[in-house]
């Protein structure tokens, strides 16, 4: 063969394997509160806008987006000391608004008696929510935690004798009270209670760089905090506690404190 065809092939081959080797891979839409898996080389450095993430040892990284982000996402690559800027254009999506009116105020405002509960409760949610562990089970399929109907979608809102609530950051899934909850992912238990003012037996989940699921209102919790679970162990049953008005299963998706649809890790 001659000598310049040659040249020419192992040109292109180091040309087309140092593009792969730069590229980035996306799995997921670039929608509000979607969760986003991206694929890299792993000595490559990711900011996604101002906070930089970590990628794991096969170059995986993940980052989710928020309900109501209106601006684009901007994702700023650095290898060998270069940087690169990906702005991806994030979707607005549209929720469900139910106006519910002439309902008692104490269905509508929790007592002032438990304002210090509810604080120490959500600040340990929060806690919770914000470990980085280097875990890499958020890479892998996630599956549907129990059988059931879903009753309620991420995203929707509720307005109570005409004062705005907090959206739904998860999905309802209504099932018999004791039906049986198994671990949508592989993970670490970060978070065990039996009886939290709002969610009730609530359990928390650590799958790696931010991400962590949790299951709320369980009748029984039968997991405890440091337990090793794989995905699709019995970790809880179906109840009613906390402030519910019927048995279902509250499952909500974080990336640190961004809440997202569950749907989008589920699909």
């Amino acid at each position: 063969m001659d000598s310049k065809i040659i040249n020419k092939l192992f040109f292109l081959i180091i040309f087309f394997t140092t593009i792969q080797v730069n590229a980035i891979e996306f799995k997921g839409k670039f929608l509000q509160g979607h969760y986003i898996i991206g694929i890299t080389d792993p000595s490559t450095k990711i900011v996604i806008d101002k906070k930089s993430i970590k990628v794991s040892k096969d170059g995986y990284f993940v980052f989710g987006i928020d309900r109501d982000r209106k601006f684009d996402l901007t994702i700023t690559k650095i290898k060998d000391g270069k940087k690169e800027k990906i702005i991806k254009k994030v979707l607005k999506r549209k929720y469900n608004i139910q106006r519910i009116d002439g309902l008692e105020e104490s269905k509508v405002t929790p007592p002032e008696s438990v304002y210090k509960r509810i604080k120490q409760e959500n600040n340990k949610i929060g806690k919770a929510r914000a470990i980085n562990s280097d875990l890499s089970f958020f890479k892998n399929q996630f599956i549907m935690p129990v059988d059931g109907i879903i009753s309620g979608v991420y995203g929707s809102q509720r307005i109570l004798n005409g004062k705005p609530k907090w959206p739904h950051y998860g999905i309802d899934i209504a099932a018999k009270k004791g039906t049986l909850i198994q671990s949508s992912g592989s993970g670490i238990v970060t978070m065990a209670e039996d009886d939290l003012y709002y969610t009730g037996g609530t359990i928390i989940m650590d799958h790696g760089h931010g991400i962590s699921t949790i299951y709320s209102h369980l009748e029984t919790v039968m997991v405890s905090v440091g337990d090793k679970i794989n995905k699709g162990d019995i970790i809880g049953t179906v109840g009613s506690t906390g402030r519910s008005t019927g048995p279902h299963l509250d499952f909500r998706v974080n990336w640190f404190q961004t809440r997202l649809d569950p749907m989008s890790i589920l699909n």
